[in-house]
């Protein structure tokens, strides 16, 4: 029996020749091992309280302090001061400072520590979106990252696959952001519950790297293990100059076994709005043209890449932000906000009346920089709409992507972009 590109790559890092879903890995090598400053703090008391005092490898440990970074108050000081003395301590190569880090997962690929056929966990959900680079990567606690610090390794049950192939070209202002949604309205939150959602098609081999990024990202919405693109062209162009390791290109089988198979004609799919108060209430934005909102969010680890930027500069250039929104706009990276810088976005950011933030998670997850009071209304780029997310509980968060985002604000209220006139 055929592998899917998911078994290759687990049984490459447990000394297998093969392994298929069901089945437990013990002791895979595990190439990256990342956490933040919200999941590093258990993470090194776990490791301390052991009794371990080296890391396996400080080469394959990264620690990102971007979620409440800058920092908020005391205790996200003390979190982040915490991350800053181990990476000290262990001479970890991969730490990030605020000023030259960016949010976690549009700085591990960007910088090339993920590569493509690395097995990569991490103490954060949203870990699954290296799966776009032809990699194996999902969320773990931060006592199972404690474990890898000391031994290098991880284990795991063989997730089986889903694959999900998507054809057509798309449409004006569809991006990898509207397919994933669309994907989770149709299979719902936990239609791929501990699955590796496999995306392919003629549709996935046109879309750059930044929409596959996104599109792995929110595989967790489904309930997803991970989420993955085999490599192609396009994963080639990326890693080269990049890639900080040699990377290795697995495909799946001909004869490889999914659970699961759907097609898409992504030719027909709109852009997408998932309505409160879960990810998989989307709908074509043309059904809930017209809702107020009182604050967009623009960025984060899913949309703050600088395509995502350039889409949204499009729209807002020579306009401005609707007198009762409030636009936030957050590049994921400091090479992106340099970028924008560059290329003259920010300046249209700013002279939009948008505020242009140092990368930081922030809103997202109810951080700081956006938070929502009670009775308010966010359209957000990011990947989560829960109840309280973004602030108070009896606020509510619409997910977008860029393009209606920035017409949105413009708007005052959610609009197709083309509604601008």
């Amino acid at each position: 029996m055929g592998m899917t590109i998911t078994e290759k790559i687990l049984a490459a890092h447990s000394g297998r020749p093969e392994v298929h879903a069901g089945e437990f890995v013990e002791a895979a090598r595990v190439d990256v091992c990342l956490a933040n400053d919200v999941t590093a703090p258990i993470a090194i008391d776990e490791f301390e309280k052991a009794g371990f005092t080296t890391l396996h490898d400080p080469v394959a440990v990264v620690l990102v302090p971007d979620h409440f970074t800058p920092n908020k108050d005391i205790k996200s000081a003390e979190q982040a001061k915490k991350l800053r003395l181990f990476a000290r301590k262990h001479g970890l190569k991969h730490y990030f400072e605020v000023g030259r880090m960016g949010i976690e997962h549009a700085l591990l690929p960007e910088a090339g520590i993920v590569v493509p056929g690395d097995l990569v966990i991490g103490a954060d959900s949203h870990t699954c979106t290296y799966g776009a680079l032809g990699a194996f990567a999902t969320g773990v606690g931060s006592t199972d990252a404690a474990a890898c610090y000391a031994t290098g390794t991880a284990w795991l049950r063989v997730p089986e696959s889903i694959r999900f192939t998507f054809h057509g070209k798309l449409q004006k202002y569809v991006s990898g952001k509207d397919l994933i949604l669309y994907t989770i309205g149709r299979i719902g939150v936990d239609g791929a519950l501990y699955k590796a959602m496999e995306f392919t098609g003629g549709t996935i081999r046109r879309l750059e790297m930044d929409g596959r990024l996104s599109m792995c990202n929110m595989a967790i919405e489904a309930g997803g293990k991970s989420g993955i693109v085999g490599p192609d062209d396009i994963t080639r162009a990326y890693a080269v100059g990049r890639a900080r390791r040699a990377p290795v290109f697995h495909l799946s089988d001909r004869d490889a076994r999914y659970c699961a198979e759907f097609d898409f004609d992504a030719a027909k799919i709109s852009p997408q709005v998932s309505l409160p108060h879960l990810p998989e209430n989307a709908k074509p934005v043309e059904d809930v043209s017209g809702t107020h909102i009182d604050q967009v969010v623009i960025g984060s680890c899913t949309n703050g890449r600088i395509s995502d930027l350039r889409e949204a500069a499009a729209i807002l250039s020579g306009r401005q932000v609707h007198p009762n929104v409030r636009l936030i706009v957050i590049p994921a990276t400091q090479a992106v906000y340099r970028q924008a810088l560059d290329e003259g976005l920010a300046a249209i950011f700013v002279d939009a009346g948008a505020a242009l933030s140092t990368p930081t998670c922030g809103p997202c997850l109810g951080g700081h920089m956006g938070i929502l009071a009670e009775g308010e209304r966010c359209l957000a780029t990011t990947n989560r709409n829960f109840v309280g997310r973004m602030g108070h509980p009896k606020s509510e968060v619409y997910l977008c992507g860029p393009a209606v985002a920035a017409a949105s604000a413009v708007a005052g209220r959610i609009v197709h972009p083309d509604e601008l006139r």
